[in-house]
């Protein structure tokens, strides 16, 4: 990791990230169901290059008027909705506290039924865009992520504007993807917490329901494959909207800055590359044998019951830590006036909630069978993904807690997996 500009390999290897990771979620969006699947027609070359350009190409202003309809509708929902009034946790610099709005439940449910009501016709959501639309729909995400780490990165040099440690280093390139303010906000939106939850996190589930509305539509039924891809996936995303105060003390909200990295990752990186599974299954409508079905769903709600018990735990002794659900815990004090939990869920692994959120990903790729590597993209990215944040995370503790943190470590020896790693 090695310190500030460090991150993801410096400027150059930011750089190939900016420019390699939009490809990679067109060659996923290919390899998962036909470029041209239900949108523009025959491609020049079939499935090839050409024909994921035709296609992208090819509805285009449909995908853009879609793409920014679905944001307007969520910002509209999140401001009409009443909410929670929330704050946040102390800013650097002695800054206070923001306030934050809170009602992602309340909008997810909303859109839910609009697209219940639009899957038979009424058109409140076109559920048949998720799969006849997706390469335009991709690509207008794509653009509208570059224009708004764009405007991101030039609202950040106003007189004011609380900066981010990391994303301050001078270099156009890295700043711009690591996001130079931390809270960027208009009026009193908080843009970053805004596109974490809502209109990214959403849609993933939304373009799932759009996947399973099209093999309905195709085949007559939905497959249990299909179910159990909606039904995991979406709990994950209820779990995270009902959970959404937590947020606000994770490093996304009290560390980064709102740039490019979480720009593009929120708005386009998970609704087009976590769909991939329920994509992948509108061309392969076999269904799941009772045994599998179970197997599959038990490492699923194994992962959950890791995932959240050891984040409600964290979240709760960080409250509250003589609650009564968490006063039994062992905790090592530090130089900083903190407490490190050493004992439950925090006491097998430095990061045992990744481990129960990596199981889960994998029980969502195992609905697809075995005939192709590309539904498990996401189980392989995202284990990279974690081994990443463990070390990022480690490092910033490093430096945070000093000495202490060598001290809990030889407490807590095992960084995701207990007993191995």
């Amino acid at each position: 990791m090695g310190g500030k500009g460090k991150e993801f390999g410096g400027p150059a290897g930011v750089a190939g990230v900016v420019a390699g990771l939009p490809l990679v979620t067109y060659v996923l969006g290919d390899l998962a169901a036909p470029s041209c699947a239900g949108a523009g027609g025959a491609a020049p070359d079939g499935n090839g290059v050409l024909g994921v350009l035709w296609c992208s190409a090819v509805g285009t202003a449909e995908g853009a008027a879609l793409v920014l309809g679905w944001f307007a509708l969520v910002l509209g929902l999140h401001l009409a909705l009443p909410g929670k009034r929330v704050q946040g946790v102390e800013l650097p610099g002695g800054r206070g506290r923001l306030t934050y709005k809170l009602n992602a439940l309340p909008v997810f449910a909303l859109i839910l039924l609009g697209a219940g009501v639009g899957s038979f016709g009424l058109g409140a959501l076109p559920l048949d865009a998720a799969y006849d639309q997706f390469l335009p729909l991709l690509t207008a995400s794509t653009v509208f992520s570059f224009a708004l780490s764009a405007y991101l990165y030039a609202a950040s040099f106003r007189k004011g504007a609380l900066l981010a440690q990391e994303g301050t280093t001078g270099n156009v390139v890295y700043d711009f993807f690591m996001g130079r303010e931390l809270n960027p906000r208009l009026g009193g939106l908080d843009l970053k917490e805004f596109c974490e939850l809502y209109p990214g996190l959403i849609g993933w589930a939304v373009l799932n329901l759009g996947m399973a509305y099209k093999q309905y539509k195709e085949t007559g039924g939905v497959t249990n494959a299909m179910v159990l891809v909606n039904l995991f996936q979406g709990i994950y995303v209820w779990d995270a909207l009902w959970y959404e105060p937590s947020i606000l003390t994770t490093m996304d909200i009290t560390t980064d800055g709102f740039g490019h990295m979480l720009c593009f990752g929120d708005l386009t990186w998970v609704p087009f590359t976590y769909t991939l599974q329920a994509r992948y299954l509108v061309t392969q409508p076999e269904g799941l044998s009772p045994l599998a079905v179970a197997g599959i769903a038990g490492l699923n709600f194994l992962g959950y019951f890791m995932f959240r018990g050891a984040n409600g735990q964290k979240d709760q002794f960080r409250r509250d830590p003589g609650h009564p659900s968490v006063a039994h815990l062992k905790y090592m004090p530090t130089e900083r006036g903190t407490k490190l939990i050493i004992s439950g869920w925090w006491g097998l692994a430095r990061h045992i909630n990744y481990t129960g959120d990596w199981l889960m990903g994998l029980a969502w790729c195992l609905p697809c069978g075995f005939g192709s590597v590309v539904p498990y993209f996401y189980a392989i990215y995202f284990a990279v993904l974690l081994i990443h944040r463990d070390l990022r995370d480690g490092h910033a503790c490093e430096q945070k807690y000093g000495k202490d943190w060598a001290k809990y470590c030889s407490i807590v020896k095992y960084r995701l997996i207990p007993g191995v790693y």
